[in-house]
């Protein structure tokens, strides 16, 4: 699709001002409306963007326009079903799964995607009120949803799954199955050449260094590409979910057109429906911890996200942007091979900390490679 920012004018900004109206960040479209992209349309646009968890930028590109369109979408507006080949998704999907969950039968995310969770579960609920079991949001289910309205239950039931998996699977390390994704470096108007090289050598490398350690304690580790070529997100996550890992790990390189823009983030999935991966949550404040810990690093925290690897992924996943290529100082820090050791030790230490499940502990940044294979009982 094509790319919208500030000047562009046509159909397709005039589109983009009706939905961002529609959300009451910009006036209600009238007649007078001419299709351009101005400050106001582009402080709306960025507005959006903080809000629903992307890359504020300003820029409408394929990811925002997506959420857009998604966002456009208004429970009752359109009948809702599933779709193998071309799964519905929008906010109006995301409010059935909400009452839904709230009613007691949908254990998954609300992720705002109409998948065979949602699915299974919106037939449980219509043959229990005797409605035809089809799983077919449409006039009849609709009526009967409002007219319940919301029950209140114990928590939510896919953070109640996501936590009672862990505590099952146990302290042990061993065993457990966690997809690698290091990404491809240089995709980005911000590296090209020499830097493109060096952002790639970096990503792989510490995935090299990551999967050894991970193998050294007895856990099974994949790739999500062989590094040729250049896979979406959705392909990565695709890979995952084949896999049916516990874990994604993806490493990313941040970039910036200032050169003064440095530090470590680690982002997990969350949006604005109030929704995030618990786990998901619990191991990017893990890793962001060890990794600040442990090297000379800013600290830019972490946050939720809705980027399609983060909510595509069935399983808990975390990704990590370990530095800034486009800064000096992060990028002497990433060149060194000890720091990528370092790196690598603070994930899996994460990892770790994550099964722990908060017992037999120690401080963040004390706890060795030594001291985790001891725990597991092996040797390096």
């Amino acid at each position: 699709m094509r790319i919208y920012r500030r000047g562009d004018e046509g159909s397709g900004v005039s589109e983009i001002r009706s939905i961002l109206a529609g959300r009451g960040l910009l006036p209600a479209v009238g007649s007078e409306d001419t299709g351009i992209f101005d400050d106001a349309c582009d402080h709306a646009v960025r507005a959006f963007q903080q809000e629903r968890g992307l890359i504020v930028d300003g820029v409408v590109g394929p990811a925002t326009y997506r959420v857009l369109r998604e966002s456009s979408y208004k429970f009752g507006a359109r009948v809702l079903l599933y779709r193998l080949s071309a799964p519905m998704a929008g906010d109006d999907v995301a409010t059935l799964q909400s009452q839904l969950q709230n009613l007691g039968y949908y254990t998954g995310l609300v992720d705002g995607t109409f998948g065979e969770t949602t699915h299974n579960a919106l037939c449980l609920y219509q043959s229990e009120y005797g409605l035809a079991s089809d799983g077919i949001c449409g006039p009849s289910t609709l009526v009967s949803l409002q007219r319940l309205g919301s029950r209140v239950t114990g928590g939510s039931p896919y953070a109640i799954r996501q936590e009672e998996h862990v505590r099952s699977s146990g302290p042990q390390l061993s065993g457990k199955r966690v997809l690698i994704d290091p990404g491809s470096g240089g995709t980005h108007e911000f590296s090209t050449g020499a830097m493109a090289d060096l952002e790639s050598q970096i990503l792989w490398d510490l995935a090299s260094r990551l999967e050894r350690r991970m193998a050294a304690a007895g856990m099974e580790t994949y790739l999500s590409h062989d590094g040729h070529g250049t896979p979406t997100d959705e392909d990565r996550a695709k890979v995952a979910n084949q896999v049916g890992v516990d874990l994604t790990i993806s490493l990313r390189c941040a970039h910036y057109p200032n050169e003064r823009a440095h530090g470590v983030t680690t982002f997990y999935f969350g949006n604005s429906h109030g929704s995030f991966s618990t786990i998901g949550r619990e191991l990017a404040q893990f890793i962001q911890r060890e990794i600040v810990a442990r090297t000379d690093l800013m600290d830019c925290r972490t946050h939720e996200r809705t980027w399609e690897l983060l909510r595509l992924t069935k399983m808990p996943a975390a990704l990590i942007e370990i530095g800034y290529i486009t800064n000096s100082a992060d990028a002497a820090v990433l060149s060194d091979p000890q720091s990528r050791d370092t790196i690598a030790e603070a994930i899996l230490v994460a990892v770790k900390r994550v099964y722990l499940l908060g017992e037999n502990d120690q401080p963040t940044g004390t706890y060795t490679f030594a001291d985790l294979l001891a725990a597991e009982g092996t040797n390096y």
